[in-house]
């Protein structure tokens, strides 16, 4: 098989034949993709839904009515017969095949794993796999926080500091009370002035913090449906009144597609060990890109885009004998919305000015980088709210 690509881009020379498949169409899968697609190189992307999510912005479209569908774009158009809607149920390593709930065999060359992880409503929407139903999953929880007086968030990680601040900034004459296990809030890989910082952007909200306190009764409460002055108990023996609660916490790696074959591969929280070439250790051609590759740091969009390319780098490389590139992980990167009109993060392990973060992120959150990605048109959004 050879391939050569015009305009500025390197020409391919691979003997035999190539098929490589992606599982999982999260941002590593859906960058490895479009790299593939620019080569030339035949790939198909198997994925259980119908849409890629931007999942950058999914807490902001459990507040603002319209905003959801800016956040689902259909893999069928960017990848046309490239796309297989399915679930990867098992791998057969030394037959090359990845099985399809149904039974369906899909041979591969090489494999990108990018199963990304799995986690609580509205912060992921892995259990709809129609776009249109995940919408409107969507525009169902901003009615009910719209009807809420008050609402509880748990959890004090990235997602349910930029919960509370959604909340807040889009109905700021609404209670918002955030509880917290950690006395310290977002993530432990950032800097601890900007983890400071989070926490003095939610108070200047005037949003209430719990901080160093579980839920005792989490298993009595529902989730995202309004219920007028529900108790909410923690371990310290507060009672918390609330109408609507919001979990932000439990999110765990997907790897039901692998842990049959690859399980001598896992690590406990079932990620899969990597060299620093990105191979699932043992499986030169099996890579693991995102959530699902063991790497010491924090599992990001950003992270699993520069894993992606690292991934077809060298399945191109190791077709035209070149020699691997590696992975190295750098100093942090990382950037959490306080509502559209306020940000915190840091860049390379410097602490960006607030603006600079809500400028950069907070504004847009990012869904016209993913639209441009997929090769689509941003559909227009909701009008600007006051």
């Amino acid at each position: 098989m050879c391939h050569r690509k015009m305009g500025g881009q390197v020409s391919i020379e691979i003997q035999g034949e190539v098929h490589v498949v992606i599982v999982g169409g999260g941002f590593g899968g859906i960058a490895a993709g479009r790299q593939l697609q620019s080569k030339g190189i035949p790939f198909t992307l198997i994925d259980v839904r119908d849409a890629f999510h931007h999942n950058v912005a999914a807490l902001r479209a459990s507040v603002q009515s319209g905003f959801a569908q800016q956040t689902f774009i259909p893999y069928a158009e960017t990848f046309g017969e490239s796309f297989r809607q399915g679930r990867v149920v098992r791998l057969d390593p030394a037959a090359k095949t990845v099985m399809l709930e149904g039974g369906q065999e899909v041979h591969y060359t090489h494999l990108i794993l990018c199963t990304g992880s799995d986690g609580p409503f509205p912060g992921k929407a892995n259990t709809e796999s129609s776009y249109r139903a995940a919408i409107q999953k969507y525009e169902d929880i901003v009615k009910e926080v719209q009807q809420a007086d008050s609402v509880l968030v748990i959890g004090g990680g990235s997602t349910g500091v930029e919960m509370a601040a959604e909340v807040k900034t889009e109905y700021p004459e609404k209670k918002v009370v955030l509880i917290h296990s950690h006395v310290t809030l977002a993530d432990p890989e950032l800097l601890p002035s900007v983890r400071k910082q989070a926490q003095e952007v939610l108070l200047e909200k005037r949003v209430e913090l719990l901080l160093g306190q579980k839920v005792s009764n989490l298993s009595e409460l529902q989730f995202n449906v309004t219920q007028k002055n529900m108790t909410v108990q923690t371990d310290k023996g507060e009672k918390i009144l609330t109408d609507l609660v919001i979990c932000c916490t439990g999110n765990r790696i997907n790897s039901a597609a692998y842990v049959s074959s690859l399980g001598e591969c896992l690590v406990e929280n079932g990620a899969l060990k990597v060299n620093e070439h990105l191979q699932v250790v043992g499986h030169d051609n099996i890579y693991a890109v995102g959530d699902c590759a063991n790497l010491n740091e924090p599992k990001l969009a950003y992270h699993a885009g520069l894993h992606a390319g690292v991934a077809v780098a060298n399945i191109i490389n190791s077709l035209t004998g070149k020699p691997l590139t590696s992975y190295k992980t750098g100093s942090v990167t990382m950037l959490l919305a306080m509502g559209r009109d306020d940000g915190v993060g840091q860049f390379s392990g410097l602490k960006l000015p607030r603006f600079a973060v809500a400028m950069g992120k907070s504004k847009s959150l990012l869904v016209w980088k993913s639209w441009y990605e997929m090769g689509q048109k941003l559909p227009a959004g909701p009008p600007p709210t006051q």
